[in-house]
């Protein structure tokens, strides 16, 4: 079961759009600070489907919009069970039809039988389901992480996401293309750095899909519910389940430069791969040899749904 969609409290906020040029120009200049090669353009959209982005749709257009979903405080210190979504609600609920969503959240754990990572990647059209959304969860070993791919008839999430909402057409995007990582930031909060600086008191936000070309970085796979509460960052990196997983990934997300009053999550990426590999992207580990490859597109506007109302800081990197 999901919740009622008319139960869930909904904020929405007309986002800053500054043209994909500006911003193009502040991050061939403010990436520079990170990365040794930095090429940022704005280009018409490639053919997303096809490997190795192999996104539920060909572009990233139409309507874009930010959503964000619950949050962190639902899965600690205990976790809230009943916190679980449908999509196709959500889809109705901010008036998005059709519905092209990527990003990352956490899956549908009463289908999984166990709490996981949620790689969304889906296409709602009229409230039929075109999935290709993957989970990433821990092995009953405590060792491996595994990667499924979801069925059409599974359109539900868990607890926390963070989506880019859009009609799915091709377009103009923002193209980020860099090499050789030198400073200390991650590929999405060097971008959203960026934004911070140049468009300080406006909001805007990003969503989109990059990916790791070359390298290696850490991600994360959420093991199953906690039996007992995570009282602070010491206890969530102990229950958290690392590992350094290797190019060629896809990760999917949002970032956004602020807060903007609505206790937002300012990135928010997970990563999928051919190759089995699949989870919460955090920083890569490869230095001299990464390689990012990212196309974003602005969103009109953010939605902030079932916000909690008891909340706090930890647990968003």
């Amino acid at each position: 079961m999901a919740l009622d969609p008319k139960s869930l409290p909904v904020e929405k906020k007309s986002l800053y759009v500054p043209p994909l040029q500006e911003i193009a120009d502040a991050l061939n200049k403010g990436l520079t600070t990170n990365f040794a090669e930095v090429n940022v353009e704005v280009v018409d959209s490639p053919d997303l489907t096809q490997k190795p982005f192999s996104l539920a749709s060909k572009g990233l257009g139409g309507n874009p919009k930010i959503v964000e979903i619950g949050g962190p405080p639902y899965l600690l210190p205990i976790v809230d069970r009943k916190k679980v979504y449908d999509l196709k609600d959500i889809a109705n609920l901010i008036n998005s039809n059709p519905a092209f969503i990527i990003g990352a959240g956490a899956g549908p754990h009463p289908y999984i039988g166990v709490n996981c990572e949620g790689i969304l990647n889906l296409n709602i059209v009229n409230g039929s389901v075109e999935q290709h959304s993957r989970i990433s969860k821990v092995d009953q070993n405590d060792e491996n992480s595994i990667q499924e791919i979801l069925p059409n008839s599974e359109s539900r999430i868990a607890l926390l996401a963070n989506l880019l909402f859009s009609e799915g057409k091709p377009g103009k995007v923002l193209k980020v293309h860099v090499k050789k990582r030198i400073g200390p930031k991650d590929f999405i909060a060097s971008i959203r750095t960026v934004l911070e600086e140049v468009y300080k008191g406006k909001l805007v936000g990003l969503g989109g899909a990059f990916l790791i070309k070359e390298g290696k970085v850490k991600q994360h796979v959420m093991r199953d519910f906690s039996k007992t509460p995570l009282e602070n960052e010491e206890d969530l990196n102990n229950w958290l389940k690392f590992y350094n997983m290797s190019a060629p990934l896809v990760a999917l997300g949002t970032l956004v430069n602020g807060d903007g009053g609505l206790d937002l999550r300012v990135q928010h990426f997970h990563s999928f791969s051919h190759h089995g590999e699949a989870g919460h992207y955090h920083y890569d580990t490869t230095p001299e040899t990464v390689e990012y490859l990212g196309y974003f597109i602005t969103g009109d506007e953010i939605y902030r749904i079932d916000k909690p109302v008891a909340t706090h800081t930890w647990g968003r990197d």
